[in-house]
């Protein structure tokens, strides 16, 4: 398959903060690179700073350098023991400091945004999907990614994207998955979110012919 017949998939790891000094999240972004997610995607990971405002100028960038079908972020969580899908961002209420000791004035995403944004994906159905297919890992469903990066970044990709972003949140490595076990599962999870948009994209072009 030639460039433009790929599906291109960017997958976001976050680097160190905190007690995090290995971000369990791009472990696993790195171990998914390993594995791939087969000859039709085109996937890219990105590692990205805890820090707000490059989050501000590097998520964008990344939509406009790959028109990705699917952006990713995977995000660390230290009370999670099982792989989360987040179901949506929220605009308001940043009050934790970065890496750089900084948080927005504004304490939101998008000054007017909406309070909310889903993602267009149906995260019920990729966890029933994944659990279905006997990976061994717990994966599980959210609807709060925390105020904190990780729900600033998914509010943000999910702004410039109309809702064609994920989120999933990662336990730290060894509670109690290792990063192959975090690797397999973020494949997996892919793997049904492409199939997902896949089938609403046919969905759209039948509808679009009749």
């Amino acid at each position: 398959l030639s460039g433009s017949d790929k599906t291109v998939t960017v997958l976001c790891g976050f680097g160190p903060f905190g007690e995090h000094t290995v971000n369990a999240s791009w472990v696993a972004v790195q171990e998914l690179k390993k594995l791939g997610l087969g000859t039709e995607v085109d996937l890219h990971v990105y590692e990205v700073p805890v820090e707000y405002q490059t989050v501000q100028s590097l998520v964008p960038s990344l939509w406009k350098q790959y028109h990705p079908l699917l952006v990713v972020h995977v995000g660390v969580s230290g009370m999670a023991t099982t792989v989360t899908l987040e179901k949506c961002g929220r605009n308001h209420g940043y009050k934790g400091l970065d890496n750089s000791s900084f948080c927005p004035d504004s304490q939101c995403c998008i000054v007017g945004g909406p309070d909310c944004i889903d993602s267009v994906i149906d995260m019920e159905s990729v966890c029933k999907r994944v659990t279905a297919s006997g990976l061994g890992v717990a994966v599980s469903v959210s609807k709060d990614a925390g105020r904190y990066l990780c729900d600033f970044t998914y509010y943000t990709s999910l702004y410039l994207s109309h809702g064609r972003s994920a989120f999933v949140h990662v336990p730290p490595i060894g509670k109690p998955y290792s990063g192959e076990d975090l690797g397999r599962a973020l494949q997996a999870i892919v793997q049904e979110m492409l199939e997902l948009l896949d089938q609403a994209e046919e969905k759209i072009h039948c509808q679009h012919f009749h």
